[in-house]
């Protein structure tokens, strides 16, 4: 997968930005969502933030504290510094972190949960858990055009095509999977759960 997110990033955002997989559909309520998104991540208290898969720093820049941005792929942590230059980005894997335990108070993930089968879930949330007492997820909100879990095709613009696994979220099921926690965004396009706060 590095591969693939290393020649993706410089056409990463577009997701965000309503390309990329959409094609030319029309994404009613999208941009809105994404300021609301935006808006709650920004909300959060300040911390020392752990954002696991990162990617280009879309999301992180938004992040309030002592920021670390953990990502695969050079070529997405290459835009993420431009982007987030009061963060500090390093190259790393997501499901063995480097890091010691209880290294951060948050760990923040974006559009990752969602792409991890049941072994790496498993393997990220313990991660996750060892280095922060707090975990706040962002993902894809299921709705009725697409099913609970799809392998996807993509096809990024040099013309490669990758099957990508892909899982969508009700809020209150993911909620659930994490440990019980709280939903802080359920709309059509995001869900945003945070789970164990106070839990040490």
């Amino acid at each position: 997968m590095r591969e693939y997110y290393d020649r993706r990033a410089p056409e990463y955002d577009d997701a965000y930005l309503g390309g990329d997989q959409f094609g030319d559909q029309e994404l009613p309520g999208f941009s809105e969502e994404l300021a609301e998104t935006t808006r709650v991540l920004a909300a959060l208290r300040p911390a020392r933030v752990l954002d696991v898969a990162c990617g280009t720093g879309f999301l992180t820049r938004h992040l309030r504290g002592e920021v670390v941005g953990l990502d695969q792929s050079e070529a997405m942590l290459r835009i993420a510094r431009e982007r987030a230059p009061a963060a500090t980005f390093l190259q790393g894997d997501a499901l063995a972190l480097t890091f010691a335990d209880e290294s951060f108070e948050r760990v923040l993930t974006a559009h990752f949960y969602g792409h991890l089968r049941e072994a790496e879930r498993l393997a990220f949330l313990a991660e996750a858990r060892r280095v922060a007492d707090e975990l706040v997820v962002v993902d894809s909100a299921l709705r009725e055009e697409v099913l609970p879990v799809e392998v996807q095709e993509r096809v990024i613009n040099d013309g490669s095509h990758w099957d990508i696994y892909k899982r969508y979220f009700i809020p209150d099921e993911l909620s659930a999977e994490l440990g019980g926690g709280t939903v802080l965004f359920a709309g059509r396009w995001f869900v945003i759960v945070q789970a164990g706060v106070g839990r040490r």
